[in-house]
């Protein structure tokens, strides 16, 4: 085995060596994305079913390993239906590391209004879902709301999400600075690992973030506090400093990827 190995490692040749550390980057960048969510989970499923294929050939059980043969055929398209929403997710984040130039950039203006907007909102028990545009379009998701073509402001935002206005109910889309589309639903996150206790906004905020690149401030109405959804977790910001830390970290892509 050693004088194998060695053998091999002296016909090593340069696009060798490129063609594995390639592969590591992929797997072990492929291993952070699904790392603590639900598509770990499946993969390990994935790998015991790849396993017992082995297994069946060695041991000779013909009928399971025929079974898994026949599964593994479609494999391929498995494991893009099964980890179809991380697989996006990590393209967005990828296009956003690679070409970071074309990466969407928080506009100050519009977070400092949104900050402002949200604490007013929690002191007052009104609540508010406002999803910003990252890398990730949230077209398809706006079209679902009533259109808009606004400039963000914390007095827009108020009005919004009064209970007398007919559009205080869903979310507001941001996007370059804009107010892109108001009262849009967005998709329920259907973890397992979300507590039943959170109520429906929340479980919007981390559904969209679970989907897509976005970061996303609730307010609760109950509880009177803000909280910013990013990547599918919920994290409370206690004030305005706090709120605008989370956005910086969630729109610094530096700050994101020394925080992995």
């Amino acid at each position: 085995m050693t004088e194998i190995l060695g053998l091999y490692i002296v016909n090593l040749r340069p696009s060798d060596v490129l063609d594995i550390l390639i592969l590591w980057f992929v797997l072990y960048q492929a291993l952070i994305l699904v790392r603590g969510t639900r598509a770990l989970q499946s993969l390990l499923g994935l790998g015991a079913a790849l396993l017992l294929y082995v297994l069946a050939g060695q041991l000779e059980l013909y009928a399971v390993h025929w079974m898994l043969e026949k599964f593994l055929e479609f494999f391929p398209l498995a494991v893009l239906i099964l980890f179809q929403a991380d697989i996006r997710r990590g393209l967005a984040g990828a296009g956003g590391r690679l070409f970071p130039a074309f990466a969407q950039a928080a506009d100050q203006g519009a977070m400092e209004e949104i900050i402002r907007a949200s604490f007013l909102l929690a002191s007052r028990r009104i609540g508010a879902l406002i999803a910003v545009e990252r890398e990730a379009a949230l077209q398809d998701y706006a079209d679902s709301g009533n259109r808009m073509s606004a400039r963000v402001s914390s007095e827009l935002l108020l009005a919004i999400f009064h209970p007398t206005s007919p559009l205080h109910d869903g979310a507001v889309v941001v996007q370059h600075g804009q107010i892109l589309a108001a009262k849009v639903f967005l998709p329920l996150s259907l973890s397992k690992e979300v507590s039943r206790f959170v109520g429906t906004r929340h479980r919007a905020a981390i559904g969209l973030t679970e989907e897509t690149d976005a970061v996303v401030v609730v307010v609760s109405e109950e509880r009177g506090t803000v909280g910013v959804a990013v990547a599918g977790e919920m994290r409370t910001a206690n004030d305005p400093n706090e709120l605008r830390q989370r956005l910086l970290e969630a729109f610094d892509s530096r700050a994101a990827a020394e925080k992995e």
